[in-house]
């Protein structure tokens, strides 16, 4: 048989045409997890669903990832903090900890972060104090090469303490590419990384309560809202479909709405940035 023959193509991404609920409230059907030290086994139970709830208990580092591949969607979540912090990325003491990863690519624990925990991507960040940053996850690809993400956004003028800008609408253009962080719009300047931090502008709810998160995702673009208030934008982003990953940091965390909802036909990106 010619090798052309046996070449397998692999599906394109998907692009929702109704409602796809990610999360049926009784399994995790749709998805699979990975963990840095068991790879696809769970002996731990990190992965599971309690009370019609996506738990995610945070002993260990890695990820819940949906089986299929996705692109251009509105991606609606609800997330609460459980009460464990764990020594797993040294959450003990600090602050709690996850994140959603948007195009997720590349083989499982490909990351450079965390020995290989997680999958190259852009990181929507569920962090107390830092929700709605942006990250960028570097990774490598199954031939070797290397996956480096990358976005443009608008941002002000001032840094923050470790050199990384913060989303300032009308604010001068810069490209972020390989690995660092957009901060969200309000992100405290004097953010730390302690146990229940929180600042004066947050708009995460208060520990315990929930909080919803939207991730729209329309072509090179990205656009971030928490509790319905658009915290973060970006454009030219690569990679621009791919998996969706619920991170796993050390930190518990549960789920309950998890939603991707197709985007109009007829309108142009929310907030377009210049060219």
């Amino acid at each position: 048989m010619a090798l052309a023959a046996m070449i397998v193509p692999l599906p394109a991404a998907e692009s929702p045409s109704a409602v796809i609920k990610l999360f049926n409230g009784r399994d995790l059907g749709g998805f699979y997890s990975w963990l840095v030290d068991t790879k696809r086994r769970d002996p731990r139970g990190v992965f599971s669903v309690t009370n019609g709830l996506i738990r995610i208990s945070g002993d260990g580092l890695g990820y819940l990832a949906t089986e299929k591949e996705y692109q251009d969607y509105h991606l609606t979540a609800e997330f609460k903090w459980g009460k464990t912090n764990w020594s797993w990325g040294d959450r003990v003491g600090k602050a709690r900890d996850s994140g959603l990863f948007l195009h997720a690519t590349g083989p499982d624990g490909n990351s450079h972060d965390g020995r290989g925990a997680f999958m190259a991507a852009l990181e929507c960040n569920l962090f107390q104090g830092a929700t709605g940053d942006f990250l960028l996850i570097r990774g490598t690809a199954a031939d070797g090469s290397l996956l480096a993400p990358r976005l443009t956004a608008e941002v002000a003028e001032e840094r923050d303490a470790d050199g990384w800008p913060t989303w300032q609408k009308g604010g001068r253009q810069q490209t972020i590419e390989r690995w660092g962080r957009l901060n969200w719009l309000a992100k405290d300047a004097h953010w730390k990384d302690v146990l229940d931090f929180r600042g004066q502008h947050d708009l995460e709810s208060p520990y315990g309560e929930w909080t919803r998160v939207e991730c729209t995702c329309r072509e090179d673009r990205i656009n971030l809202r928490v509790n319905g208030t658009v915290v973060n934008e970006a454009v030219n982003v690569f990679p621009r479909a791919g998996k969706i990953l619920l991170q796993c940091e050390g930190s518990e965390i549960f789920f309950r709405t998890l939603e991707l909802h197709p985007l109009p036909k007829d309108t142009k990106a929310e907030t377009p940035l210049p060219e």
